[in-house]
């Protein structure tokens, strides 16, 4: 059980799983998005939390990602005073996910780094895709609120054992189906940071917005969920019932 495992291992399970979840989907994105297109590139992203919960999620409750986190405090299925620790441990993890793209991309003669990691950067109007910046708050708060409220409900032990992993992934993918157009699909601020910070520039700029709006998603997503349910499962966490 996550709630007795050594905080160290807990933070390196955080770390690891984060990582995983960027160089897969962000890797996807940058090394193989003209094979695989959009779709491939949000398969790989929901692939990377099914397996990873599957493989750290007995040893941390899989997160691996800092809105969930938050989520799960709000819902009252995590301890506010291990949010920072875990936030933490993602951000190491989703910066050394970046550089190990970085590091395996730049064997390539035709790699750009700046253009490369703008492109699977998130972002709004010209700068990426054309939307508005309401539109993209808008999105990464809904998608995010959907994201935690659907990990809240397939561990809270009335599903069976085993399969929240999978319904975690499947859901990751299809909010990345919808929402790629919109931002590049955030709903991680661990996801958002290593792209930006090796593209630079505009993506810097933004990068307050899948910051902000996928914090406050969670929130909304966790608090939802306790009005609707009357209450939490204490201890549940993305692993499934315990």
């Amino acid at each position: 059980m996550a709630t007795t495992t050594p905080m160290s291992s807990r933070l390196a399970a955080e770390a690891l799983g984060t990582f995983v979840l960027v160089l897969g989907g962000v890797g996807s994105a940058i090394i193989a998005g003209k094979a695989i297109g959009a779709h491939g590139v949000a398969l790989a992203f929901g692939l990377t939390v099914l397996t990873m919960a599957f493989a750290v999620g007995p040893i941390s409750g899989g997160h691996f990602n800092p809105a969930v986190t938050v989520g799960l405090a709000a819902a009252k299925r995590f301890e506010w005073s291990n949010v920072l620790l875990y936030v933490a441990a993602q951000v190491v993890g989703g910066v050394l996910g970046v550089l190990a793209i970085w590091a395996i991309a730049s064997g390539n003669a035709d790699f750009d780094r700046k253009s490369s990691f703008a492109s699977a950067s998130n972002g709004w109007g010209d700068v990426l895709s054309g939307y508005s910046l309401l539109s993209v708050l808008t999105t990464e708060v809904i998608f995010t609120a959907l994201f935690v409220f659907i990990i809240l409900a397939v561990t809270s032990g009335r599903t069976p054992d085993g399969f929240a992993p999978i319904a975690i992934g499947l859901a990751l993918t299809l909010i990345h189906l919808v929402t790629i157009p919109v931002d590049n699909t955030s709903v991680n601020p661990a996801r958002s940071l290593g792209p930006a910070l090796l593209a630079g520039g505009d993506s810097i700029e933004q990068l307050w917005a899948f910051i902000v709006a996928p914090i406050v998603g969670g929130i909304v997503g966790g608090i939802v969920y306790t009005l609707l349910t009357g209450g939490a499962r204490s201890g549940v966490e993305i692993e499934g019932k315990r």
